[in-house]
C-alpha cells in the first residue's frame, strides 16, 4: 500500500475524522477495499492495489470504480448506496472530506446495516428457510430479467479466459497449501468442460442470455432489510467479470450453499430459478459455472486471510482448500436418473421430491420438475398463484405432461438427474415417463405414494402458499377413478415423512 493510502487509511480509522458519530470505528478487509463503520454509515476505500482481474492502482481508476459501484449497486439496493465522496488533504496538510484542498482518493458511502443481516451470519445463526430462499430467488431473477444485455461479452472464449486467469491466479497462492496434483486434475477438467460447453455458451450469448449482472453473488454480499434479501456489492471494477451468464450469476450462490452444508437450500434456489426463468437450456454448463465459482472463492479467500495475517494464516487456509473439493466433486460425472413420484392429491410427493431431489445426481442435486408449476408457467402465474378451473382441461393436464416430459429430458441430457411430481393417475402418463428415461439411456424408477383418505384431505385442507390448488372435491373424484394397474413401487405415505423418505430411498438404492 503507498504511504499517501496508509495515512488516508489512518485518518478514516481515527473516531474525531466522522462528525457526530460516536464509538470506535470498525473495519473489514478484503483484499481489494477495507470499509470502515462509523455511526450509521459504512465507507468503502479500495485499496491501491493491481490484480490480473483489477486494477485500482491509481486515484483516478479508484475515483472511477467508485462512481462504477455507486450505480451499478442502486440497481438492487437504492436505500444502501448513497454517494461517492473525496478525501482531500487540506492546504495545512491535515485530511478531511470533500471541500477545500487537492482530491486524493475516494469512497463510496453507505447506509450502515447490522453486520448480523448479512446471509453469510443468518446461515451462522441458523435462520435459513425455505421462504428465505425462495424470496431470494425471485429477487436475483428478477434483477436478472431487467439487466442490461451484453451481447459482445461472454460467450465460450470468455468462458475458457476465465478459466485459464483464475487457475493462474490460484497457483500464485503458494503459501495457501494447495495440492499441486488436486489443482492440476481441476485444471484438466474445467479446461475440458470449457470446451464442451463452448457452442452452448455461445449460443446462449447470441439469445441475451449474457447481461451485466451482479457477479459477485455469494451470501457474504446478501443482507435482509426489513426482513427481505437484497443484493449489494455488486463487482464494479471488471466488465469480463460482471458481464456473464445469468446462470453463471446464480452459480456462486449455489455453490456457496452447497459449501456451507445447505444443498438441500442450493437445490431448492436453482429448481425455483429454472422454475420463474426457464432457463434449463443452461444446464449441461452448471458444473463448469460451479466449479469455477469454487475455485474463485479459494484463491480470493487465501489472499484475504493471507493479507490479514502476513507470515502466520493459521488454520483458516484449511477451510480454504475445501473449495477446490467443491470444484472437483461439481466436475466430477455422476449416474443421470430419472424417477417419478406420483399419487393422488395430498399424498406427499412434493415434500419426497424436495427432500430427495439435493441427494440425485449433480451437484446440487435433480431437476424437480412439478405439474402444479408447470401448470401455471402455462398461463404466465407465479407457482402459488391459483388457476380458474379451465386451467385444468384434459387439454391443458395433456400439454403439461409433456411439458414435463420435455423438462426431464434436458435435465438428463445435461447428466442431471431429474425428479417428476405429478399425479400420474393415467396408465399412459406413467408410461410416458419411463419412455423419457428409455430414450434418454438413464435408469427410471416410479415410486407411487399411498397415504389414508383422510390423512390426504388433512393435508390438502392445510395448505397455505402452495403451488398446489387441489380441494377436496378434486381429492374425492381422483379416490373414484381407476389408476390401471400400478408398477411403481408403492410406499405408505400416510404416516411420518421421515419413515416415507427411508422407504423411498431404499427403493432408489441410495445409502
Amino acid at each position: 500500500m503507498p504511504d499517501e493510502q496508509r495515512e488516508i487509511v489512518a485518518f478514516l480509522r481515527e473516531p474525531s475524522s466522522y462528525p457526530g458519530a460516536t464509538g470506535p470505528v470498525e473495519t473489514i478487509e478484503t483484499h481489494i477495499s477495507i470499509v470502515f463503520l462509523a455511526g450509521n454509515r459504512a465507507y468503502k476505500l479500495k485499496r491501491a492495489v493491481k490484480y490480473p482481474y483489477a486494477d485500482f492502482s491509481t486515484p483516478a481508476l479508484r475515483r472511477a470504480a467508485c462512481a462504477a459501484e455507486l450505480a451499478l449497486n442502486r440497481r438492487t439496493a437504492p436505500q444502501l448506496y448513497l454517494e461517492v465522496r473525496a478525501i482531500v488533504r487540506r492546504p495545512d496538510g491535515t485530511f478531511g472530506w470533500a471541500g477545500e484542498g487537492e482530491a486524493l482518493d475516494w469512497v463510496v458511502v453507505m447506509r450502515r446495516f447490522d453486520q448480523q443481516l448479512l446471509l453469510e451470519n443468518v446461515a451462522t445463526a441458523g435462520g435459513f428457510s425455505p421462504s428465505l430462499m425462495l424470496a431470494l430467488t425471485a429477487h436475483i431473477a428478477e434483477f436478472h430479467e431487467k439487466a442490461e444485455i451484453q451481447s459482445d461479452r461472454g460467450g465460450g472464449a470468455a468462458m475458457a479466459e476465465l478459466v485459464e486467469t483464475n487457475m493462474r491466479v490460484l497457483r500464485e497462492c503458494a503459501d495457501a497449501g494447495f495440492d499441486a496434483a488436486q489443482i492440476d486434475q481441476v485444471e484438466a477438467r474445467l479446461r475440458e468442460a470449457a470446451a464442451t460447453s463452448q457452442a452452448l455458451l455461445d449460443r446462449r450469448q447470441s439469445e441475451g442470455k449474457v447481461r451485466r449482472c451482479h457477479g459477485d453473488l455469494h451470501l457474504r454480499n446478501i443482507c435482509l432489510l426489513d426482513a427481505r434479501p437484497v443484493l449489494f456489492d455488486a463487482i464494479e471494477f471488471s466488465e469480463d467479470i460482471a458481464s456473464i451468464d445469468v446462470l453463471y450469476d446464480l452459480a456462486f450462490l449455489l455453490m456457496d450453499l452447497d459449501h456451507r452444508g445447505h444443498r438441500d437450500l442450493a437445490n431448492l434456489v436453482l429448481n425455483r430459478y429454472l422454475d420463474l426463468t426457464e432457463e434449463d437450456d443452461g444446464l449441461a454448463a452448471m458444473p463448469l459455472f460451479l466449479a469455477l465459482r469454487a475455485v474463485i472463492r479459494a484463491h480470493v479467500t487465501a489472499t484475504a486471510i493471507a493479507r490479514a495475517n502476513p507470515g502466520d494464516p493459521g488454520p483458516e487456509l484449511a477451510e480454504v482448500r475445501h473449495y477446490l473439493d467443491d470444484a472437483e466433486r461439481a466436475l466430477a460425472p455422476q449416474p443421470a436418473r430419472l424417477v417419478a413420484i406420483g399419487g393422488l392429491s395430498g399424498s406427499g410427493k412434493s415434500s419426497l421430491a424436495a427432500r430427495l431431489a439435493p441427494e440425485l445426481g449433480m451437484p446440487p442435486g435433480a431437476r424437480v420438475l412439478r405439474s402444479d408449476v408447470l401448470r401455471k408457467r402455462r398461463f404466465g402465474l407465479e407457482p402459488e398463484t391459483a388457476l380458474p378451473p379451465e386451467g385444468y382441461a384434459d387439454e391443458v393436464t395433456a400439454l403439461v405432461y409433456g411439458d414435463l416430459c420435455k423438462g426431464a429430458a434436458t435435465a438428463l441430457r445435461a447428466g442431471y438427474a431429474a425428479v417428476i411430481d405429478a399425479v400420474a393417475l393415467r396408465p399412459k402418463e406413467r408410461q410416458a415417463f419411463a419412455a423419457v428415461a428409455g430414450e434418454c439411456g438413464v435408469p427410471f424408477v416410479g415410486l407411487w405414494l399411498d397415504a389414508p383418505a383422510e390423512t390426504m384431505r388433512e393435508r390438502i385442507g392445510t395448505r397455505r402458499g402452495d403451488a398446489s390448488d387441489a380441494t377436496s372435491e378434486i381429492l374425492a373424484g381422483q379416490l373414484s377413478s381407476d389408476p390401471g394397474p400400478l408398477e411403481w413401487t408403492r410406499i405408505d405415505a400416510g404416516g411420518d415423512p421421515d419413515a416415507t423418505l427411508a422407504a423411498a430411498r431404499k427403493a432408489l438404492g441410495l445409502s
